[in-house]
């Protein structure tokens, strides 16, 4: 299940998504994110995934690693669908017992978010595995290089969310060695209750935690041993370059995004 987790994974490939600029896949996907919360009904929902598969056909990325990689958060999915479900009222009443009722309010409301969420993470997934982690620092320190005006630290920034995005797949991997070789040992993670299985994890936690700080710690020497000191007058191997592929994918997202909200 730890390698099903698509955030923070690139995966290279030449295909049209990937050679869009870093900056417009943000923006696009900063206007995708902002739209889906703004569509309130399952016909918008049904365009929004008919152009993902677009999307991902075009990505030339394999569609069943895409969709596994909400594997992670099918809790986190039937969780919301269980809470809207017995929790939300209105409507004609489905099923009832003693006190707990299912009403379609609750059902449309559950099925409702869960959709919502699901496209969330394939359209956030899809950033990350078409945008490598060097472009996708550079384009978020553009975003946020008109708030340097301010005092925000935005190579800063820009650094410090690349790095734990980047840094998300590294510490599963490691996560994956360590409960492999506690399974050789006699370690037994998947038998017994929720509250067992939490508890048997917390051997794992330790020297998860100790590898994740010896990684930071031979990072930071690494950027030290460089002479890095953040973006201030720090020049590139490859500038980033608008083309017209771009600003046309951006006006698609646009047009879509204002004709799906009014669904």
């Amino acid at each position: 299940m730890l390698k099903d987790i698509t955030i923070g994974q690139y995966i290279a490939r030449d295909s049209l998504v990937h050679s869009l600029d870093a900056r417009i896949k943000i923006i696009i996907t900063a206007v995708l994110i902002a739209a889906l919360f703004m569509v309130d009904s399952f016909t918008g929902f049904g365009i929004f995934f008919l152009f993902l598969m677009v999307s991902i056909l075009l990505s030339k990325l394999p569609v069943m690693r895409v969709i596994k990689g909400l594997k992670p958060i099918l809790f986190l999915i039937l969780l919301t669908l269980f809470i809207h479900v017995f929790l939300t009222g209105g409507g004609e009443v489905l099923w009832s017992w003693k006190f707990i009722s299912i009403e379609s309010n609750g059902v449309y409301t559950g099925f409702f978010m869960v959709t919502r969420i699901f496209l969330l993470i394939m359209f956030t997934s899809l950033l990350t595995l078409t945008t490598s982690p060097l472009k996708l620092t550079d384009g978020i320190e553009y975003i946020l290089s008109p708030l340097k005006r301010f005092g925000v630290p935005a190579s800063e920034l820009s650094m410090m969310m690349t790095i734990a995005l980047r840094f998300i797949p590294t510490l599963l991997e490691e996560a994956d060695k360590i409960m492999k070789a506690q399974m050789a040992r006699g370690a037994d993670f998947e038998s017994g209750n929720l509250i067992e299985r939490a508890k048997s994890l917390v051997p794992l936690l330790v020297p998860l935690f100790i590898s994740a700080f010896r990684r930071a710690d031979e990072l930071a020497l690494a950027m030290e041993s460089r002479c890095y000191r953040g973006g201030e007058g720090r020049t590139r191997l490859h500038e980033m370059k608008y083309h017209y592929t771009d600003f046309i994918a951006l006006f698609i997202i646009l047009c879509l995004s204002v004709l799906v909200s009014n669904f």
